[in-house]
């Protein structure tokens, strides 16, 4: 049952990802990979809101929304394909952009989890 909690929860997050990226790139034009940005900080902040709230509880909204949906819907594969394309035009938005995503999720995790006290 867990199996198909995952399977599920991950083909939702990876098509929601999927639409709100190319949301960003439709609507907000840039070379900046801001839609990419934006999913992981906000996945970031929903693994930290469920954190802050369940503690670890390993039941079936746990499988479904954090492994599954929260799994796919966050990207590090995307982040690491799209700062070696920026590494290769411009070190300097590469650089400012590693350095976002990783001050940014961090802090979305931490507020998500700590949003609930």
């Amino acid at each position: 049952m867990n199996l198909f909690l995952i399977g599920l929860g991950g083909s939702l997050g990876a098509i929601l990802r999927y639409l709100i990226n190319e949301f960003f790139i439709k609507f907000i034009p840039t070379e900046y990979p801001i839609g990419i940005l934006s999913i992981n900080v906000i996945g970031c902040f929903f693994i930290g809101y469920y954190l802050g709230n369940n503690l670890m509880v390993r039941d079936g909204q746990y499988y479904l929304f954090v492994i599954g949906f929260l799994g796919s819907f966050t990207t590090m594969s995307a982040f690491t394909h799209q700062t070696i394309n920026m590494l290769n035009n411009n070190i300097l938005i590469a650089s400012s952009y590693i350095i976002a995503t990783i001050v940014l999720t961090i802090a979305a995790t931490y507020f998500g989890a700590n949003i609930t006290r």
